[in-house]
Order: structure tokens, then C-alpha cells, then sequence
């Protein structure tokens, strides 16, 4: 950051912050800065078209938790380093419940008062915009609107999102509270309440993909630049970050740009290693939109436009697995039965290729077995959402051991990662790590893959290459 702000000794309003930095307020800014500003249009917009989905979702807390009072805070900035923060972005639940999303503020407050046994009145509690007859709106880097910003009224946040508001100094917290993150029951809840999706989360989960899809094609675009940079991983990064910000709020998550033998790092986020062609690239990437919602895609490419042979029947290999997984994805079964599915085909092929010291029956036994795990240490599928692992606090009869509904979206996300030092396996295939991962939703009959206008079978990903780099 290359400005800093100033304070005032003449003045008892400035921020309590570390002053070491900042230069005093002359007396001739200080008789001035409140005057001179064209009056501000105070906004009241339509309700935006989540809210009436949010006040759905916020009828169903209020409904499970009668006669108690219910306190969902957005959160507060986090700190980077020293006076830096990262961008600010709401607890989940509180978007989900709000509507708020990527134009939330830190600090705010959304509570369910109790009106008697049943029911509740609901406030979204938040920092009025500064006067700019005050010392914050001039002297206060974090949230004074000369240095980031407007921000929002209580009024036009009350018609935005069609609630309630009142200012954040009016909230208190009180004994027999239950807070959001600190009660196991109400966390527990608002992250079951997302297992089903309702029409507005789909369609921006929809939406998501189509703009991921695009960055995939700007990075194939680019290849030839890629490869040309010495850390090409970092170049892949960027350019899907250009797509994410352009399009919408960011990424969902830390982009994986995994070239060669890092394609078999399941979490390689360092992306710090060439693009070298001959090698496979494993980018595993997602468009979170401004509402908050994300995709999470992966794809892994060749560099040099074609599969080798062992490349190929590697991949081919995933490729079966994630078809095993999406023949049996439908409603009614249980969702371990996605795993276990795509589990049964890197059972049968890694024995087929002697790479099992077992059969593949042995390896697939649920207490003795597990030896094919070495080769994909992960799980099939997750829930995707508003988080990229979302409903991560669900229990475990609502989750892995519950049973599949229509709207509901998650991952079918196989793999196969051959480490470059693993003995175990032949040298042909060490540092081949390949994933694909599709993103899907539950319908009446069957899922429906939100991705599959991205490539997925090996001849589709070749002319895929071929076709944005000629």
C-alpha cells in the first residue's frame, strides 16, 4: 500500500490505531473536510432476487429453534500481515441466510429475536454510513468511506434485502445466546439447511460453471505463453484469476496448477514449476460469482496437445471410474455408494496392471483391504455450494451415509497419482497424476452434469487443445 492515513493531535475522534505512520491533520483540513460535498442520493433499491430465498431459508431456521435467540455474525476482517487484511468475505451461513453476499461488511450481526414460543422478528445489524462531518469518514483506513469507499445506509440495505435493519451499536450479545460457530446444534443446522439446493442457488451454481468453462478455454488459449514462462504454473494461475475477477467475485478456492510430477500433490497450490509440453498439467479450478456460489472443475490437460500412451490409459482410466460413479448417482442411494462405485474401477484396473500385492475383491474388502487407496487417497465426491466443501458440518447420516435428493449438487471427482519416487509401480507411469472432476446435480431420475460442455473423454480433450491453439 502506498498511502497511509493521517491523524490529528487536535482531536479525540482519530482512530486508536499505531501512529508511527501517519502524519498529523493541519488545522486548514481539519476547518474543511467536512464541507464542500454534493448531498448524497440516499438509495433504495427493489429487493434483490435472493431475498425472497433467503427468507424461505431464514423461516425454517426460526421454525427448528422456538423461543430461542439466534445470533449469526457475518465476521470481521482478517489480518494478512501488520496493517494489511484480506478481502473481506461473510461466513456462509450468513449470506445464506441474508442474501448479502460479495457487497456484505464485516462486523454485522443478523439475529432472531424470539417473539414467544414461536417464532422470531429478525434484524440485520450493521455499522451506519459515516457523517462526513466525522473523524472516521476521513481518519479511518479500515472503513472510512474516504479510503475504501461508500458504504451501504441501513435504509438501502433494508430494502436491498428486504429485512429488517438497525445499527450495530444496538446489538447485544446476551447469556443463553446462540451463536453461529460456537453452538454445535445451530452450526450444525444451517449447514444441514444447504444440503438441498433451492432454484436461485442452482442457477448461480449453473452460472459458475459456464464462467469456469471459459477460463479453462483462456487457459488453453495461452498455452504456448505458458510454457514460454519459467514458472507456468503462476502464468495458469493468472490467467483463470482474470477470468474469476472479471466475471465474478473471485476464486472459490486456491487454483491448483499442477504440471507434471506435482499433478500427483493433491493440494499443490505452491504453483511455482514450469509447463513442460510431454507432461501432464492437472488444474483444478472454480469461479466463485459475486452471490457467492462456486464451481470446482478439474481437468488435466497434455502440454503438448496429445496423450502419450501411458498418459492416455491412465486417463481413460479416471475417465471410466467417474462414468461408474455417474451411472450410479440417482435418487434414493446412499452417497458413499458415488465412492464406492469409482473406487471399484481403480480397484480393478491398478490389480489388472499388477500394481496390487491383492486382487482387486481383497483390496475393495472394507477392513482389510485399501491397498488401491495408495493410488487415490481422497474421496470421490463432496458437497459444492456456497462453500466448495460445503455442508462441511453436517453429520454424518445427513452426509456421507445419507441418502441422495433431487437438488442437491456435489463433485464426482476420481483420480489416479502415481508419485515420482513410488517403487511400487512401474517407472512408465511415475509422475503421472491425472483428475477429472464434474460438478452435478440431482434430478428427479438420475444427475444431470452441470460441466459437461468441458471436455471430459481424451479424444474430446485433444481437440479441445487443438482447436483454441489454432
Amino acid at each position: 500500500m502506498s498511502t497511509d492515513a493521517t491523524t490529528s493531535s487536535e482531536t479525540t475522534e482519530a482512530p486508536a490505531e499505531n501512529q508511527n505512520r501517519k502524519q498529523p491533520f493541519p488545522r486548514g483540513f481539519l476547518d474543511t473536510i467536512s464541507t464542500g460535498w454534493a448531498e448524497r442520493p440516499d438509495l433504495v433499491p427493489p429487493a434483490r432476487e435472493q431475498a425472497t430465498f433467503a427468507a424461505a431459508r431464514r423461516d425454517v431456521v426460526s421454525a427448528a429453534f422456538p423461543g430461542r435467540r439466534l445470533v449469526i455474525p457475518a465476521g470481521a476482517y482478517k489480518q494478512r500481515s501488520n496493517d494489511t487484511d484480506y478481502p473481506f468475505r461473510a461466513h456462509s451461513a450468513f449470506s445464506h441466510l441474508t442474501g448479502w453476499a460479495s457487497d456484505s461488511v464485516p462486523d454485522s450481526v443478523l439475529v432472531f429475536e424470539p417473539t414467544g414460543e414461536s417464532g422470531h422478528d429478525v434484524t440485520l445489524h450493521l455499522r451506519e454510513r459515516a457523517d462526513r462531518t466525522t473523524a472516521e469518514f476521513y481518519g479511518d483506513a479500515t472503513i472510512g468511506e474516504f479510503w475504501i469507499g461508500p458504504r451501504p445506509a441501513l435504509r438501502g440495505v433494508a430494502s436491498d434485502l428486504a429485512l429488517t435493519t438497525a445499527h450495530i451499536d444496538a446489538f447485544e450479545a446476551r447469556d443463553g445466546d446462540l451463536v453461529l460457530d460456537e453452538d454445535d446444534e445451530l452450526t450444525r443446522f444451517v449447514s444441514e439447511l444447504r444440503l438441498v439446493k433451492d432454484a436461485y442457488e442452482i442457477a448461480q451454481l449453473r452460472l459458475a460453471v459456464e464462467v469456469t468453462a471459459r477460463g479453462f478455454d483462456d487457459i488453453i488459449a495461452d498455452l504456448p505463453r505458458v510454457i514460454a514462462t519459467p514458472r507456468g504454473e503462476r502464468a495458469v494461475e493468472g490467467i483463470f484469476h482474470h477470468r474469476a475477477r472479471i466475471e465474478g467475485n473471485g476464486e472459490g478456492y486456491d487454483t491448483i496448477a499442477a504440471s507434471g510430477p506435482h499433478a500427483c500433490y493433491l493440494h499443490w497450490t505452491r504453483n511455482d514449476g514450469a509447463v513442460v509440453p510431454g507432461d501432464l498439467i492437472l488444474i483444478d479450478a472454480g469461479v466463485e460469482v459475486d452471490s457467492l456460489y462456486t464451481a470446482d472443475i478439474t481437468r488435466t490437460l497434455p502440454v503438448s496437445g496429445t496423450f502419450s500412451d501411458v498418459q492416455r490409459k491412465v486417463y481413460e482410466t479416471v475417465r471410466e471410474a467417474a462414468d461408474a460413479a455417474f451411472a450410479v448417482a440417482r435418487p434414493g442411494v446412499k452417497f458413499r455408494a458415488v465412492h464406492e462405485a469409482a473406487m471399484a474401477v481403480i480397484a480393478q484396473r491398478t490389480a489388472e496392471w499388477g500394481l496390487l500385492p491383492v486382487t482387486a475383491q481383497e483390496a475393495l474388502d472394507a477392513d482389510a483391504g485399501g491397498q488401491h487407496r495408495r493410488y487415490m487417497v481422497h474421496g470421490t465426491s463432496h458437497h459444492l455450494g456456497i462453500d466448495v466443501h460445503d455442508c462441511a458440518q453436517a453429520r454424518r447420516e445427513m452426509y456421507y451415509d445419507g441418502v441422495l435428493e433431487p437438488g442437491m449438487v456435489f463433485t464426482i471427482e476420481p483420480g489416479l497419482y502415481f508419485q515420482i519416487d513410488d517403487l511400487t509401480v512401474p517407472e512408465e507411469y511415475r509422475g503421472i497424476g491425472v483428475r477429472i472432476e464434474d460438478d452435478v446435480l440431482v434430478t428427479a431420475d438420475g444427475v444431470e452434469n452441470l460441466s459437461a460442455g468441458i471436455p471430459r473423454t481424451a479424444d474430446e480433450v485433444e481437440a479441445w487443445i487443438a482447436r483454441l491453439r489454432a
